[in-house]
């Protein structure tokens, strides 16, 4: 993953003010456990002026008029999630607002956390654990166990 992008990411979306919670293997990384990834997951509150403060924090970090197409009423709608592939770059954004019925930006606990000089918010090992323990993906099940075992979680999370 493309380390100083996602830290210009982050510290725009910090900048703007934008609520949000980085979950998935870019979580699991700033958790301290080493993941390959190629995304920056991003839960971000369903609100239209949440989503605007968003809009302005890539358009700070990308020339690129795609970032646009980005629209609260899809976020918002019946399918809550976007992706975002800059023009440039190693990575993508994935943008969620809800995770089918199972998680809401409102469900899900989280910390601030240090990144470099930047403090993210971050979902709570508990949080990630419950988000992949579940899945049918196998990297998933394996990341709810490092989970597990690294934090001392009980299956329960």
């Amino acid at each position: 993953m493309d380390y100083e992008a996602v830290q210009r990411v982050l510290e725009a979306i910090e900048r703007e003010g934008v609520r949000y919670v980085v979950f998935g293997a870019a979580a699991l990384n700033l958790l301290g456990l080493a993941r390959f990834t190629e995304d920056l997951d991003l839960f971000v509150a369903p609100e239209t002026d949440n989503i605007d403060r968003l809009k302005r924090a890539l358009r700070s970090v990308f020339d690129d008029p795609a970032i646009e197409e980005i629209s609260a009423s899809d976020l918002m709608g019946d399918y809550p999630a976007v992706q975002y592939v800059p023009p440039t770059g190693s990575f993508h954004l994935d943008l969620l607002t809800r995770l089918g019925d199972a998680f809401r930006f409102d469900d899900l606990k989280s910390s601030r956390i240090a990144f470099g000089p930047l403090t993210v918010t971050v979902a709570t090992p508990e949080t990630l654990y419950r988000m992949k323990r579940d899945t049918v993906r196998l990297k998933d099940r394996a990341d709810a166990e490092l989970l597990r075992q690294r934090f001392h979680l009980d299956g329960d999370g």
